[in-house]
């Protein structure tokens, strides 16, 4: 069983923000293979399925996005998904809106809940699928836009603009292409696919 993960925030005031793709996407792709979000485990609401070929548990952590890792490790060690089983879906601040990239392990880049998951996991070797959302525009006299100024937190946490969200809702239907690419050729073929 392959063990599919949305990252971000629970409730309606999140539900459109940047930080929230990883939720919409995964949103998309239950639709898409009519597999309902009815139960809820290790803090999360999860749906299970099946493709062709493959048995399907798609999960939306309750927590924040920032402690993630809670949530996923208890379904990885619940279900014992082997880690190269588990795909991640996130945020990525340094890819342009609606680039979308695969990636079959590596570090957090920064993500704050892909941090925590490597965390409570101990290891960076899970697959991964991250939409680009872009940086925003530095503020005149601000030699650098960081975490520490609080634009980053207000910028991941504000909605897409109604321009940006044409572009994010094409790039939410190709991560289903994606996803379905990944469940039936594996991540090195995805990869070379769609990166």
């Amino acid at each position: 069983m392959k063990l599919i993960v949305g990252l971000g925030n629970p409730g309606r005031a999140y539900a459109h923000n940047r930080h929230n793709i990883g939720f919409r996407c995964l949103n998309y792709f239950a639709r898409a293979h009519s597999i309902p979000f009815e139960r809820r485990q290790c803090q999360s609401r999860i749906g299970f399925g099946k493709t062709e070929d493959e048995r399907l548990l798609l999960a939306k952590p309750g927590t924040f996005v920032n402690v993630s890792g809670n949530a996923v490790a208890c379904l990885v060690n619940k279900h014992d998904i082997p880690l190269s089983e588990l795909l991640i879906i996130h945020d990525d601040l340094d890819l342009p809106l609606g680039k979308i990239r695969l990636r079959q392990n590596g570090s957090s880049g920064g993500h704050n809940g892909v941090k925590s998951i490597i965390s409570t996991l101990r290891s960076k070797d899970f697959p991964r699928i991250r939409i680009g959302i872009g940086r925003p525009v530095q503020p005149q006299g601000l030699t650098e836009v960081n975490e520490d100024t609080g634009i980053i937190v207000n910028y991941v946490l504000g909605d897409f603009s109604f321009e940006e969200e044409k572009v994010i809702k094409s790039a939410i239907a190709k991560v289903t292409e994606a996803i379905d690419y990944f469940l039936a050729q594996g991540i090195e073929a995805a990869m070379s696919k769609f990166n």
